[in-house]
């Protein structure tokens, strides 16, 4: 049995050839949105308690991020993310902030700010 370029499950042929199965993993770069079908996904975790929060948002401005942060941390919380604009604020709401800088030919994923060898600097906590 020949199947079109189209398929479903492992070797199965997909009925409709005009509904194509979704693709995995979409490669596309950038941040998500909801016409892209990558709606954005935010988070926290934290570092100490494991505890975690997530939620679907339909952006990722600054008014968003600043607010799901500030309503998931406790006053006075360190909050560690890369230099997305949205985040900029989050020192003004009563919050400790450090970023690491994700931009290409800068590339940089985790630092050490006190010296005292632990690269604390990071936000692979979330994204793994």
């Amino acid at each position: 049995m020949k199947c079109s370029r189209t398929r479903g499950k492992k070797g199965i042929c997909h009925p409709d050839p005009d509904d194509p199965p979704r693709r995995r993993a979409n490669k596309q770069r950038g941040h998500g949105n909801f016409d892209n079908d990558r709606p954005p996904v935010v988070g926290v975790v934290g570092r100490g308690s494991g505890a975690v929060a997530l939620a679907v948002v339909g952006r990722t401005d600054q008014e968003t991020l600043t607010s799901f942060v500030g309503s998931s941390t406790v006053a006075e919380a360190m909050v560690y993310t890369d230099e997305w604009k949205g985040y900029a604020r989050l020192a003004q709401n009563n919050r400790g902030h450090a970023t690491v800088n994700h931009t290409p030919g800068q590339r940089e994923w985790a630092r050490d700010d006190d010296g005292d060898g632990i690269r604390e600097v990071h936000d692979n906590t979330l994204e793994g």
